[in-house]
């Protein structure tokens, strides 16, 4: 059965390589991200981060020219989500999306949750990347 999406986009402007390489630098992260962690650390080449959820540990997507900032984050509880996340060229500026999963066993109230602190940190993507 095909899981439930939702699409989150902000506008940054910003070129979408200045915000691709940002948002794609795990070490920023807590700066704009901190609903995943609030530190992150490379940890025997694997990165962590300590988050609500306690420690979890994600990877991007290898570096590439498009603009594709996937990236999967594997909970505490082994549960891995993969996140599909695009920082797409609107000349001048970009369109940021991230495409929200509804994970099985969530309730509408989790997935909205989730879906308003995804908001946010795109949000804070944004006013970070444009007050520079």
């Amino acid at each position: 059965m095909a899981s439930n999406s939702r699409h989150i986009s902000v506008h940054i402007d910003r070129p979408s390589v200045e915000v691709y390489e940002y948002a794609a630098d795990p070490t920023n992260l807590p700066e704009w991200a901190p609903g995943l962690g609030s530190s992150v650390a490379l940890v025997d080449g694997r990165w962590t981060a300590e988050s609500p959820m306690g420690r979890v540990e994600f990877s991007f997507v290898p570096r590439n020219e498009f603009g594709v900032l996937d990236h999967h984050v594997t909970l505490s509880s082994g549960q891995i989500v993969y996140n599909p996340m695009r920082a797409i060229p609107d000349q001048p500026g970009c369109e940021v999306v991230f495409t929200l999963r509804r994970q099985p066993e969530m309730s509408d109230e989790d997935f909205a949750r989730d879906a308003d602190a995804v908001t946010a940190d795109l949000e804070t993507l944004k006013r970070v990347l444009e007050d520079r």
